[in-house]
């Protein structure tokens, strides 16, 4: 099976669940949304999640999708950059002990925080303090670090660096490595549309975007954008939330598929659902299944990971997935 490393901002998750979304209201906040603060917003954001019990966890959307693919049995790497602080001790050791092989990069800078705010209904809100994580340079990258991989996974959170990206892309492209992108956030996206379009059409072989990014990049809605981003690459899903899941592949058996959401009594908290859904997915897609047992792959595992705080799943739980996950990729 293909090896893969994902390259992203190393941010640890503070995580509280909020009785109103005026909470959000309060703090400027969009509801669904990613907004970059600065480290003074970051004081008056912490002092708000330090009244409601917050619960930390290793995120970023790069890592989460490592974490999940390291807990299914694979041995993905990682690129990121942290801080000589006790949340870079934390965020590393937590990968270390997952099994993901973690090229970490260190600054004086703090490491990153992603302070999240989950609402009743289950949707998160990021206000995030990138700290260390964006102090990952072009030059901080070597074509030693990606060697022995065949995929490059790129969040798309990291985008905004046109210079990191260019140079990460280069260096893959010369291993012959195959690019994915997860689009991250309908308003990076929004932001930075000519430079995403750049990027995907002339470099990303597998696109990852749910619906309202999927919409953010193409004006289309879900079926129409995905005909519309499958013409720039090879690969593109696109997850719709409660709807289930669409993908079209030129080069994975089936072509086109579709997958429905998987049952869940009650969702908790959706972080890391699009990672976690992403790492199901490219399980089975390295392992040569067909386009819609990689859908369903991914489904498994996000419909876990939706039922808890955080991403931290207990290893029964991930025993169950290893074994359905198998089942599904020898179907």
């Amino acid at each position: 099976m293909d090896k893969i490393i994902g390259m992203g901002n190393a941010l640890v998750d503070a995580l509280v669940h909020i009785e109103s979304d005026s909470v959000l209201d309060a703090m400027n906040l969009p509801k669904g949304s990613m907004q970059l603060i600065d480290e003074r917003r970051f004081d008056e954001v912490s002092r708000k999640i330090a009244e409601l019990n917050p619960s930390r966890a290793a995120g970023g959307s790069a890592s989460n999708a490592m974490l999940a693919l390291a807990n299914l049995g694979r041995t993905p790497g990682f690129i990121g950059k942290v801080g000589n602080d006790e949340y870079g001790c934390f965020y590393s050791d937590t990968l270390i002990a997952a099994g993901v092989n973690a090229d970490f990069l260190h600054t004086a800078m703090p490491t990153g925080v992603a302070s999240t705010f989950i609402s009743p209904d289950g949707q998160r809100t990021f206000a995030t303090f990138l700290g260390a994580a964006a102090t990952l340079e072009p030059e901080d990258l070597g074509e030693e670090m990606l060697q022995g991989y065949r995929y490059l996974y790129l969040e798309g959170y990291l985008v905004q660096n046109h210079e990191l990206i260019n140079r990460a892309v280069r260096l893959a492209k010369n291993l012959g490595m195959k690019i994915c992108l997860d689009m991250a956030s309908y308003n990076i996206v929004e932001s930075d549309l000519d430079y995403f379009t750049k990027l995907v059409s002339e470099h990303i072989d597998v696109v990852f975007a749910n619906e309202e990014e999927s919409r953010a990049f193409t004006g289309l809605e879900a079926e129409k954008s995905l005909e519309k981003i499958a013409s720039m690459c090879d690969t593109v899903i696109v997850k719709l939330g409660a709807r289930g899941s669409i993908a079209r592949s030129k080069t994975a058996q089936g072509g086109y598929a579709t997958c429905d959401a998987g049952e869940v009594e009650k969702v908790v908290d959706t972080t890391a659902a699009g990672d976690f859904f992403t790492a199901g997915f490219m399980y089975a897609f390295t392992a040569g299944c067909s386009l819609e047992i990689c859908l369903k792959a991914g489904t498994l595992l996000s419909t876990q990971v939706i039922q808890v705080t955080g991403t931290a799943l207990p290893e029964n739980t991930w025993s169950e997935i290893r074994e359905k996950i198998e089942i599904l990729c020898k179907a």
